[in-house]
């Protein structure tokens, strides 16, 4: 019988729920995930590898997203980990370079891999070799939309596709939409010089120190990146002006919530968006279950809004690693070749959880969202413009802890941009070499 442990707080401390032991039971494999919705789908999938496979149990491990890189760091350091973690690009060399992952070129064989989503294979390959099962396939990155909000304002939401910003021409559709749709205690909008942005009501938009949803996008969209390889290259010209405008849009003109709202809370304006207080909110196909189940308006979803250089999103995906030091590596196995399956991974897509990276689930997952209404092609349109790269490199956590907190100054406006991105960029690259 599968099982799923969520973790608790206690005293501060992230904590996992015992699990419940499986009577009759050889032998009983942990799979830890941050997302409770995928978790809910494994539940699914994990019941049709116990019956094909007697004597092995699967029990789901939920540790939320907030602790969850500090908890896996310590417990694969004390070897306490589960058999198979979720491990994301920015992490996962680390783990790969200290020994603490199954070489799956090894384990399954290179044949497997013709089933599973290429990009996500060349994300997770080091040293000739792939590092865990290809699971989550996030395409591009989608700007969600409240229809009621945007009538409000009297904006077609057929037009919110079609934003543009350009911070060097002032060629810019996105700025003057933003202002009509954030309005304060007395209903002045953000275009009215009566404004007053201290009793904001309503936020037009989640611009936010939000790497995936956000600044990764408004660089690649301004021809700028945050990496090139390994090499942080994020303090140029292009990328002080993607930095600043998303910074502007925060401080200057008060269009979306201040980094003291969004730097400690990653969900702030998820919550703001659920609660109708805030027209349109950029993010990925791993809010849509977020808003499908919490959204009580009429929603939708069109493209990021186009700078300089395009529309340009980053795409990214998430492995199922088999943890290293297993005491069930053969048990741990047939479940990692389950969970690269299409059976495996077919509750994923089908539930609509996320966007499966085994290649025979996706269509699946489409389908499942077209039934409920929902388009999800802007997701994946967007990629035909080109991608911007994903986070990644051995020692990736190190060089995201020695910028972040330069950066939440910066998205706080305590330390001007130019300044913000050359300490940063210093910082982030004398990590990356050690």
């Amino acid at each position: 019988m599968v099982t799923v442990a969520s973790v608790v707080a206690i005293g501060g401390v992230a904590t996992a729920l015992a699990l419940t032991p499986q009577t009759g039971s050889d032998t009983t494999l942990t799979v830890r995930v941050w997302d409770e919705q995928v978790a809910q789908s494994y539940e699914k999938s994990f019941t049709a590898f116990e019956k094909a496979n007697p004597g092995i149990d699967v029990a789901v491990n939920v540790v939320p997203w907030a602790d969850y890189f500090t908890k896996l760091r310590v417990d694969v350091a004390g070897e306490t980990a589960d058999d198979v973690f979720w491990v994301n690009a920015g992490n996962f060399a680390d783990y790969a370079v200290n020994g603490s992952l199954m070489n799956i070129t090894d384990a399954l064989g290179s044949d497997a891999q013709v089933n599973w989503q290429p990009s996500v294979i060349d994300q997770y390959t080091l040293d000739g070799a792939l590092w865990g099962v290809p699971q989550l396939a996030d395409p591009g990155i989608g700007l969600y939309y409240n229809e009621e909000l945007l009538a409000a304002a009297g904006i077609d939401p057929g037009s919110v596709g079609d934003l543009h910003w350009d911070p060097a021409t002032g060629d810019d559709t996105l700025l003057p939409v933003l202002q009509k749709l954030t309005i304060d205690a007395n209903g002045n909008t953000a275009d009215n010089p009566a404004f007053d942005p201290s009793q904001i009501v309503q936020y037009g938009y989640n611009a936010a120190n939000d790497l995936n949803a956000i600044y990764l996008n408004y660089l690649g969209s301004n021809g700028a990146a945050l990496q090139d390889g390994d090499e942080f290259v994020f303090d140029t010209a292009e990328g002080q002006e993607s930095f600043q405008y998303v910074i502007d849009l925060m401080n200057k003109y008060h269009v979306a919530p201040s980094a003291a709202d969004t730097n400690l809370n990653g969900d702030f304006a998820l919550d703001q968006f659920l609660q109708g207080k805030m027209a349109l909110f950029q993010s990925g196909v791993y809010n849509l279950s977020n808003v499908s189940d919490g959204a009580g308006f009429e929603w939708g979803v069109a493209a990021i809004p186009s700078g300089p250089a395009g529309a340009i999103s980053v795409t990214n995906g998430v492995i199922a690693a088999g943890n290293a030091d297993s005491k069930h590596p053969g048990q741990t196995r047939k479940l990692l070749e389950w969970l690269g399956s299409t059976a495996g991974s077919a509750a994923i897509g089908e539930d609509g959880s996320a966007s499966p990276a085994v290649i025979g689930a996706q269509a699946s997952y489409i389908e499942s969202w077209q039934q409920r209404g929902v388009d999800v092609t802007a997701f994946i349109d967007v990629l035909d413009n080109g991608t911007v790269q994903a986070p990644q490199g051995a020692r990736w956590a190190e060089a995201s802890d020695a910028f972040e907190s330069t950066f939440a100054e910066m998205f706080l406006g305590r330390i001007p941009v130019d300044q913000a991105l050359r300490t940063a960029q210093a910082s982030a690259n004398a990590a990356i070499d050690g």
